[in-house]
């Protein structure tokens, strides 16, 4: 069995969410001080690296992260590669678009950015436009994962794509690393951090096939 971990690690320096602070991790007790253990605390967004957001993250009453069914955070999925596209529309999803799938995740271009883990923020980056998100809604899609920092494209503050899946209840995975990943079917396991009342968490993404 071949497993991919398409986790983007959190540590200092890496890319950020503009007005996001940088994740700081110290340590509190030491054991070269002679503390009994080694013991640290991070300090970040929630919205850091790899991470899931929950419909509370748009919507005030929504589900928060702990409230999302496991069985929809694993299960088959789809890696659809489109490295020379700068905007995920119907137009361009539906031709190729597979059948019967109900977790599909992007390998874009933005993959490349993360060969370097401490590159600036690019605003360019690869995103799902409006019409694109209402077609994974008419498709059924439960889950949608992309390899960026936000679905939506930076400009557009409105965030269309955010508001039309999570408002259908559409998980949002952002923040991946496909850049090894081939096209294909895979077994995904997506465990985000069960955090009581929040609108998002880090998580540990993998893929496995046979």
């Amino acid at each position: 069995m071949t497993v991919y971990d398409i986790t983007v690690p959190i540590q200092p320096g890496i890319p950020i969410w503009p007005g996001d602070e940088s994740p700081e991790i110290s340590r509190y007790t030491s054991l070269n001080q002679g503390d009994m253990t080694n013991t640290s605390r991070i300090h970040c967004s929630l919205h850091t690296a790899t991470h899931v957001d929950a419909p509370q993250h748009l919507f005030e009453e929504g589900k928060t992260i702990d409230q999302l069914p496991l069985n929809r955070l694993m299960g088959k999925v789809e890696v659809i590669e489109l490295m020379e596209v700068d905007r995920l529309s119907a137009s361009i999803l539906e031709p190729m678009f597979p059948s019967q799938t109900r977790r599909i995740l992007f390998k874009t271009r933005n993959s490349l950015l993360w060969e370097n883990p401490s590159h600036s923020f690019w605003k360019q980056f690869v995103s799902l436009t409006e019409d694109g998100a209402k077609f994974l809604v008419e498709q059924g899609i439960q889950l949608v994962g992309i390899d960026y920092l936000s679905i939506d494209q930076f400009e557009n503050e409105d965030l269309p794509a955010h508001k039309i899946l999570l408002s259908n209840e559409v998980i949002i995975i952002e923040g991946l690393n496909l850049l090894e990943v081939p096209a294909g079917s895979y077994e995904l396991i997506c465990l985000p951090l069960k955090i009581v009342g929040a609108d998002g968490a880090p998580a540990r993404v993998v893929l496995r096939k046979p």
